[in-house]
């Protein structure tokens, strides 16, 4: 195959995309985006159906269906980066409504090892999405997708935390943490402290890119992760991603099931009651 286009878009046949290798009919508009290629499986074994779909550098893709709600689910590697690369080609492929699903390092004493963490906001310390609009643009969850989160948690009676997370660009001096050799400079050091006096939940690092892109290409997007850190209490436990792929399988169901009830009341927007209007409708 050859790619048919100039460099600034390169495609191929089938509208093949350069980085995660999916082409026309391959990605559904609910999708969702673990760092972690290996993760992929992992939410696929809990789908209904499920056929394996590519393998290119960090982005390991399937696509199928959780009972009748059709979904996707390609990885986005570390960082807003390859984040950014992948969220472009699968817009490109049709999907429109992005699920974030990762693990994450609490900052507030109160947030458990193994809680979950639905974050309705992000600071944008990400460095790619500066590159998308200016610093003062909010990077924002869609309510909706909020909602069918925290329905989903509260269904499958998983504890959970709403507020803001911060992404950053790196793991180790982003976060607070001594980078190689011990070093540090005052900005690194009191970081963690100046974020907690905010209320700011915890640290990722692609929250903030997949809610700013999500928001100017006029898609949807939110994020769950669990927490396998807290930095408060210096404490590491990587049990709990079990329940987060439960709760983000769950709400990619909700999420479906909203908007066919914003369809059938013929509305734009998703409230609880809705669902008396679709009934008239009906």
């Amino acid at each position: 195959m050859e790619w048919h286009s100039a460099a600034d878009r390169p495609s191929m046949d089938d509208n093949l995309q350069y980085h995660i290798r999916c082409k026309d009919g391959d990605i559904e508009r609910y999708t969702m985006l673990p760092g972690d290629p290996e993760r992929v499986d992992k939410i696929a074994a809990g789908w209904t159906k499920q056929r394996f779909v590519a393998q290119h550098r960090e982005h390991r893709t399937f696509t199928g269906e959780i009972q009748d709600t059709p979904v996707s689910c390609c990885s986005i590697g570390c960082g807003g980066a390859s984040t950014s690369s992948a969220m472009e080609e699968l817009a490109n492929l049709g999907a429109d409504t992005f699920l974030r699903v990762g693990s994450t390092g609490a900052i507030q004493d109160h947030i458990a090892c193994g809680d979950l963490i639905i974050p309705s906001g992000a600071v944008r310390h990400d460095g790619t999405s500066d590159l998308y609009v200016e610093t003062a643009y909010p990077a924002v969850a869609s309510y909706e997708l909020v909602i069918a989160l925290v329905e989903a948690a509260e269904t499958l009676g998983v504890r959970y935390h709403v507020g803001i997370t911060c992404s950053t660009a790196s793991w180790y001096s982003g976060q607070g943490r001594t980078g190689y050799g011990g070093y540090i400079q005052d900005d690194h050091s009191n970081k963690m402290r100046y974020l907690q006096n905010a209320k700011v939940l915890n640290f990722d690092m692609e929250t903030a890119t997949v809610y700013t892109l999500a928001n100017i290409f006029g898609l949807r997007a939110a994020s769950v992760c669990v927490a396998v850190a807290n930095r408060v209490r210096d404490e590491l436990d990587f049990t709990g991603m079990e329940n987060c792929i439960k709760v983000a399988n769950l709400a990619i169901q909700n999420i479906a099931r909203m908007d066919a009830q914003k369809l059938s009341a013929k509305r734009q927007y998703w409230w609880p009651g809705i669902s008396e209007v679709a009934s008239e409708n009906g």
